[in-house]
């Protein structure tokens, strides 16, 4: 629910990047729900695989947004591939923000945008964008140990399962072949 969540706020921020890794997500959740269903350690264990990328993912954007290092978020080439000079939609609808146009607008301003102010935001974008990212990190966490817990249980079960005539040779015996019956072919009149 996170996830659609988060995948709703960056397609209105047109954010190309998280809107793939996003979609990636979900449609690995649903593989590592089915695998834990269908009892498929495969699919849990691609699905733990994927949530330490994820996790990876999400310390990149908390580190983004944070500006660590030499990343800016005023980037246009990270999260949305150059493509467009959209930033998170966080930016301008942010809890208490408001936008005030401002008239007229630069001349180095492209026509097609609007260029705003942005004042009295309780929180500022980045913070928020940063507690999803950290929301997600722990949400993670607790699927990557719930993951390694169901691959164990599943390993554990299929070690110990018995079905009739299986491995274990001091289990139940079938009844053995008789040799008091003689086959012979059987030939046909025309």
């Amino acid at each position: 629910v996170s996830v659609l969540e988060r995948q709703v706020i960056d397609f209105l921020g047109y954010q190309w990047a998280p809107i793939l890794t996003n979609f990636l997500h979900i449609i690995i959740v649903i593989l590592g729900l089915f695998g834990t269903i269908q009892f498929r350690p495969r699919y849990v264990t691609g699905y733990a695989a994927w949530l330490v990328v994820w996790m990876t993912w999400n310390v990149f954007i908390i580190c983004f947004y944070l500006e660590v290092g030499d990343l800016s978020r005023d980037s246009d080439l990270v999260l949305t591939f150059n493509l467009s000079m959209h930033r998170s939609w966080w930016m301008e609808n942010g809890p208490g923000c408001r936008v005030t146009p401002i008239n007229p607008p630069p001349s180095w301003a492209p026509e097609d945008h609007r260029y705003i102010s942005i004042s009295g935001c309780l929180m500022d974008f980045q913070f928020i964008e940063v507690a999803h990212s950290s929301l997600q990190i722990v949400l993670a966490l607790v699927g990557f140990i719930y993951a390694c817990y169901v691959v164990k249980l599943i390993s554990e079960e299929e070690d110990s399962f018995d079905f009739i005539g299986g491995f274990d040779s001091y289990g139940y015996q079938g009844p053995q072949k008789t040799s008091h019956l003689q086959l012979q072919p059987m030939y046909m009149s025309k």
